[in-house]
């Protein structure tokens, strides 16, 4: 239906529609960009003349090619010079009644094949389409900022929209060199939709003190490989965008996860809207400033954690793949350990796993023989509980079940000194009935690693209602001793990563669940528009379906959160042994392995009861 896009309009030149413009022109096509005023144009203008000087100054564009670009751009003040226009692209602040405004008059200037496509990031397409009198043209075509450096689009199609208006904008983006995806006409589309849920999670642990905004940024860099912190992110966005943005989603479904935190109002009320005001979660150097100085929240360095108690020998009660990783980051850091295993070939398992891992890091160049030497004869393995008795810290690291938890802590009490930091590495039990299995709750913490614990550099450090200040201010500085990044939580499901991440990843699957867009299309979201090492589907085959799952299970029976209920999709692939990458199959096909057969035929007999 749609002819071959040559000429295209781009109505409203702020920041966005300026590098929108900027974007089409660069790939050979004529535009006209149009303002409402000659002062609003002129800063258009000045938009994209400094972002190709940027580009110049860089060697990403020579000044022929700049002068090239500008004599493709006409600037205009007057809505009809878009009328032979074959796309024109709507980019005008996030006001719909606006919108309907500027779409009603495209409809009757622009010719009937013409594409109309808006750029909102969160208003209904569908809304803005029945302005006109041919919906079935119209689109989303979101593109991320800065849209000239920015590779993603999303392409939103409504109900009525044309497949072939959908098929020729999606080629266009490519032809623009972006990587586009589709996706329903759904509040957020895809990479808002699953970004901002998981803002507005880390802005009410933040709201509740449940963490610092220093640690909750500085988990999720440090344990999920993000590019920034939630909080950090949305002082780079600014509050009152994201605050718009939650406030529409949640207008649309109802969904009390999108509904803005009360904090995020109250800042946005105060002017507090991050970097584009100089204060936001952070405080900056000045307006439009991204270099954050000191302010009453940030963390003293006289109030560093320091050892409050004397760790010199360490125990480890576990030999599954965390424990034996905790041992091997324990020894490299130069302290004896004595780790506690069932049975000797479980005990000689952990230390020849060690000698391999020892001889990967030697073959690579990072470490020598003298290190593996002496990190193995730090090393003690014992089937008997009893030598726990002299260790200053014990890190239990067995099953993730609260029974078998819970005797062992008994045990420990018992047989450990008095002094001894008795510390767990679950990743989502209350660590409470943990303590509350001692006469000494206040000496219990919660240790964190992240797997691989050699490879992973954080620790979520996790206190109880009765963990001493002296316990946990220990356990901090002990890990930064061994060189990991330590941050500082509440004892609540999930602590800081997996209370974040969770969810998010849940989201994906409702997401996919309900066909509002593929796997591939939901990955690529993210990855591309919002920098993320993985998408949300590779990472839960990665993790495991199952313990996806479990984590999910915990974090609904603790908050009773009706938007943390698992997907029932998730629910279904694990019931049918689609595990992820560990058995072959998960939301996506991998080649299958002789282990991984074996895996699943052996989950298969277990939900049998064989």
């Amino acid at each position: 239906m749609t002819p071959d896009f040559t000429t295209v309009g781009v109505v409203g030149l702020g920041t966005m529609g300026a590098g929108i413009a900027e974007v089409f022109a660069r790939n050979g096509f004529d535009v006209v960009g149009v303002e409402l005023k000659d002062e609003t144009l002129e800063r258009g203008r000045e938009h994209i003349q400094h972002s190709t000087d940027r580009a110049v100054k860089r060697s990403k564009l020579s000044t022929d090619e700049q002068r090239a670009l500008f004599d493709r751009i006409t600037f205009s003040t007057a809505l009809a010079d878009v009328k032979d226009c074959d796309l024109v692209v709507e980019a005008v602040v996030e006001h719909l009644d606006l919108k309907c405004e500027i779409f009603r008059a495209l409809d009757g200037i622009v010719d009937p094949d013409a594409v109309l496509a808006t750029n909102t990031s969160s208003l209904s397409v569908t809304e803005i389409s029945a302005a006109t009198s041919h919906p079935s043209r119209v689109v989303g075509m979101h593109f991320f900022n800065p849209a000239p450096v920015q590779q993603f689009v999303e392409v939103v199609r409504t109900v009525v929209t044309e497949p072939g208006v959908v098929e020729d904008v999606l080629r266009l983006a490519e032809r623009l060199g972006k990587n586009p995806v589709t996706c329903g006409d759904k509040a957020g589309f895809i990479a808002n939709a699953l970004l901002f849920g998981y803002l507005n999670h880390a802005v009410s642990f933040y709201e509740a003190r449940f963490a610092s905004r220093e640690d909750i940024d500085l988990a999720m860099r440090s344990g999920c490989g993000y590019p920034m912190g939630p909080l950090q992110l949305l002082d780079l966005i600014g509050l009152d965008t994201a605050y718009e943005i939650l406030d529409t989603m949640y207008r649309q479904g109802r969904n009390r996860l999108h509904a803005p935190a009360p904090i995020l109002k109250q800042m946005v009320t105060a002017g507090l809207l991050g970097r584009k005001t100089g204060h936001g979660f952070y405080t900056y150097e000045a307006p439009d400033s991204p270099v954050v100085v000191d302010d009453a929240q940030t963390p003293s360095p006289e109030d560093a954690p320091r050892v409050r108690r004397p760790v010199e020998t360490v125990g480890v009660v576990g030999t599954g793949t965390m424990a034996t990783g905790i041992v091997q980051v324990l020894a490299q850091a130069g302290l004896d350990v004595t780790y506690v295993g069932r049975g000797e070939g479980k005990v000689d398992k952990v230390r020849s796993t060690i000698e391999r891992s020892l001889e990967k890091a030697i073959q690579r160049g990072k470490l020598d023989e003298e290190a593996r030497a002496a990190t193995l004869s730090r090393l003690t393995g014992t089937i008997d509980l009893e030598r726990m008795a002299d260790v200053d810290l014990v890190v239990e690291a067995v099953a993730e079940d609260i029974a078998v938890k819970k005797a062992l802590f008994e045990n420990l009490d018992e047989i450990c000194k008095p002094g001894a930091i008795l510390a767990t590495t679950t990743s989502s039990l209350p660590i409470i009935e943990c303590a509350t299995a001692t006469r000494r709750p206040a000496d219990v913490v919660g240790m964190h690693f992240f797997n691989p614990a050699p490879v992973m550099k954080l620790v979520e450090i996790v206190s109880t209602v009765a963990t001493s200040d002296e316990v946990a201010e220990t356990a901090r500085a002990f890990c930064v001793q061994m060189g990991k990044v330590a941050v500082s939580c509440g004892d609540r499901a999930g602590f800081i990563v997996n209370a974040l991440l969770f969810p998010y990843l849940n989201d994906a699957v409702k997401m996919l669940e309900a066909h509002y867009a593929s796997a591939d299309d939901i990955d690529t979201a993210m990855k591309t528009g919002c920098a993320l090492p993985m998408g949300p589907f590779e990472l839960l085959d990665v993790v495991g379906n199952d313990v996806s799952l479990a984590i999910q299970r915990q974090l609904y029976a603790e908050f009773r959160e009706p938007g943390f209920a698992p997907a029932p999709l998730l629910e279904h692939l694990v019931t049918a042994g689609y595990l992820g990458r560990k058995t072959a199959r998960g939301f996506r096909d991998y080649a299958i392995s002789a282990r991984a057969a074996g895996q699943m035929c052996r989950s298969r007999r277990e939900r049998a009861g064989g």
